[in-house]
C-alpha cells in the first residue's frame, strides 16, 4: 500500500483528524482499530509498555468457569520422548532382571523390534522432604522435588513421534484439530494486549509442526506465535520483520485506521466473517507489538545473577536456559501459555541406541534452567499461580533395542507438573513392575488435558465450539480431571 502521507506533514494530518478518527474507529470493523489506538494514547501518555489496555472484544479477558488455581502455564517440552525409567519411575525389578526376557506380552503394536530388559544407568536417590526419588540424570531438578506433582501413569495411543505429538498437544493424532494453548487462549483471553496470549519458543517443525500450535477452526487470535525455531539459536529467535524502516508508527496506524474503515463498508455487506477479523486482529497486534516484543525478548534487563541462575553464562545451558528466561519474561506481562522446546536434530530425547550418551547430554543441558526457572518463579510468588508442566510425547521401553538403547514408548510415561495448584512432593499413579505399562490412577492424555483445563478453571465439558455441524472440545468426548493430584 502507497504512504497516505509524508513524515514531514504527518503530525498536521494527524492532528487534524484526531477527534474524526476516535469517532470512526469505535464504530470500526470489530473495533480493533480503536483497540490498538488505546494503545498508542496510552504509550504516548507515558504509561508503561507492558501495561494492559482494557478492552471488549474476542482477545479480552474471560471469565473461569471455575474457580481457577493457575492464570498461566508453560509447557516444557522435551521432543523425543525422555526415559521416564531413567528419570522419575525407578524400577528395582528392572535392575535386578536386567537382560531377561520381559515376563508379560509386548504391546500389540510397537514401533522397532525389542530385545530383553535393559537396567537403567543411572541411580536413583531419594530427595526432599517428600523423599520422592530422582536419577542423577537430574540433580538440580532433584533438589525442587517438594515442588513437583510428579505423574507416573500418563498413557496414549500412538507409537510414533508425528501422532504422538499431536496427541498431546491438540488432542488427536488423525485429524487437524486445535491446540492446547489455543483453546486456552480461547476460553481465558489474555491479559496483554500487546502480546500474543500464546507464545512458542524454538518450537519444532517436524511431527506436526505448526499442527502443534495452531488454531485449526477456532478464531485466529487463538494462534500461536512462534519465536524462531527448534533449528536456530535461542539467542537468533526473534519475531520476524518486528520493526518497519520505511514508515513511522503514526503512518503505520494511519493506514491501519484505513483498512478498518474499508473493512467497515465489506462486513456490512458480507456479514460476520471470522477470517477477515482475524486478519484485522493479527494487523493491529503486530503494530503494537513492535514496542512491547523487543523490550519483552531484552535480556539485558536481567542481572547477572539471574542470567547465572538460568544458566546463561555456560555454553552447554545457555540456549535452554534463554528460553527459559524468556518464557518467564512473557509470563509476568500476562502471556497466558507459554511453551519452550528442548529439540535439536541429530540427539533430541530419542535414544534408540546410545541412551547413557544421548539422555546424558540432554539432561546436562535442561537440568539447570529448569531448576533456575523454577526457584525464579518462587522468588517473584508466581509459582504458586503459575502451572509449569515437563514432558515429552512419550516415554521409552523397559526392554533394549540394540545394546543400549529404548524403543518408544506411549503405554505409560511420565510427565510432571509444579505450582499452579498442584500438591508439591506428590507422585500420582504408577507404571508396572518394569515400566511399560501404566497401572495405577492410569492417566491419558484426554484426562491430562482435563486436569490441565480444569487447574485454569474451565471445564473440559463445557469449552466446547461449533464447528461443521457438531461441538468440539480439546478432550473430544473423553477426559476425567484427577482430582487427587490438586493442594
Amino acid at each position: 500500500m502507497a504512504e497516505i502521507t509524508t513524515s514531514k506533514n504527518a503530525a498536521a494530518v494527524e492532528e487534524t483528524l484526531l477527534p474524526q478518527r476516535r469517532r470512526l474507529l469505535k464504530s470500526a470493523a470489530v473495533g480493533f482499530g480503536h483497540l490498538a489506538f488505546g494503545a498508542l494514547l496510552a504509550q504516548d501518555a507515558g504509561a508503561a509498555e507492558t501495561s494492559v489496555v482494557e478492552v471488549d472484544g474476542p482477545v479480552a479477558p474471560k471469565q473461569p468457569h471455575l474457580p481457577a488455581r493457575a492464570k498461566r502455564i508453560i509447557f516444557l517440552f522435551m521432543k523425543g520422548g525422555p526415559s521416564h525409567v531413567d528419570t522419575f519411575d525407578p524400577k528395582p525389578l528392572l535392575d535386578r532382571d536386567s537382560g531377561k526376557p520381559l515376563p508379560f506380552d509386548l504391546p500389540r503394536v510397537t514401533f522397532a523390534k525389542q530385545g530383553n530388559l535393559l537396567r537403567s544407568p543411572w541411580k536413583f536417590k531419594q530427595h526432599g522432604e517428600s523423599g520422592l526419588p530422582v536419577s542423577a540424570l537430574f540433580p538440580n531438578v532433584a533438589k525442587h522435588v517438594d515442588d513437583l506433582c510428579i505423574l507416573r501413569s500418563v498413557h496414549g495411543t500412538n507409537p510414533a513421534h508425528g501422532g504422538a505429538l499431536l496427541k498431546l498437544h491438540t488432542g488427536s493424532d488423525q485429524f487437524v484439530r486445535p491446540s492446547m494453548g489455543s483453546w486456552l487462549v480461547y476460553g481465558l483471553g489474555t491479559e496483554n494486549q500487546n502480546l500474543p496470549a500464546f507464545v512458542t519458543i524454538c518450537p519444532t517443525l517436524a511431527h506436526g509442526g505448526v499442527n502443534n500450535w495452531g488454531s485449526a477452526f477456532l478464531p485466529a487470535h487463538c494462534q500461536g506465535t512462534p519465536i524462531g525455531n527448534a533449528s536456530l539459536a535461542s539467542s537468533a529467535a526473534q519475531v520476524k520483520h518486528i520493526r518497519n524502516s520505511r514508515l513511522s508508527s503514526r503512518q503505520q496506524r494511519m493506514q491501519l485506521d484505513l483498512i478498518a474503515a474499508m473493512n467497515r463498508d465489506h462486513l456490512k455487506i458480507a456479514g460476520s466473517d471470522q477470517a477477515l477479523e482475524g486478519r484485522l486482529s493479527s494487523f493491529e497486534l503486530a503494530f503494537r507489538m513492535q514496542s512491547t516484543m523487543p523490550e519483552a525478548q531484552d535480556l539485558s534487563e536481567e542481572t547477572d545473577a539471574t542470567q547465572k541462575q538460568y544458566g546463561i553464562d555456560d555454553p552447554v545451558t545457555q540456549d535452554f536456559g534463554r528460553q527459559c528466561l524468556l518464557a518467564r519474561r512473557f509470563l509476568e506481562r500476562g502471556v497466558r501459555f507459554v511453551q519452550v522446546t528442548h529439540s535439536d536434530s541429530e540427539v533430541q530425547w530419542d535414544q534408540h541406541g546410545n541412551l547413557y550418551q544421548g539422555h546424558t547430554k540432554n539432561a546436562s543441558e535442561v537440568d539447570k534452567p529448569i531448576a533456575g526457572f523454577l526457584q525464579d518463579l518462587k522468588d517473584r510468588d508466581l509459582l504458586k499461580d503459575t502451572l509449569v508442566l515437563w514432558g515429552g510425547e512419550f516415554g521409552r521401553t523397559p526392554t533394549a533395542q540394540g545394546t543400549n538403547g529404548r524403543d518408544h514408548n506411549p503405554h505409560g510415561f511420565t510427565m510432571w507438573m509444579a505450582g499452579g495448584g498442584t500438591k508439591g512432593g506428590y507422585a500420582y499413579g504408577a507404571t508396572d513392575e518394569y515400566g511399560y505399562y501404566a497401572a495405577e490412577n492410569k492417566m491419558h492424555v484426554h484426562d491430562l488435558h482435563a486436569t490441565i483445563l480444569h487447574l485454569l478453571g474451565l471445564d473440559h465439558e463445557r469449552l466446547t465450539y461449533r464447528y461443521a455441524g457438531r461441538d468440539f472440545r480439546l478432550t473430544d468426548v473423553a477426559g476425567h480431571v484427577a482430582k487427587d493430584i490438586m493442594a
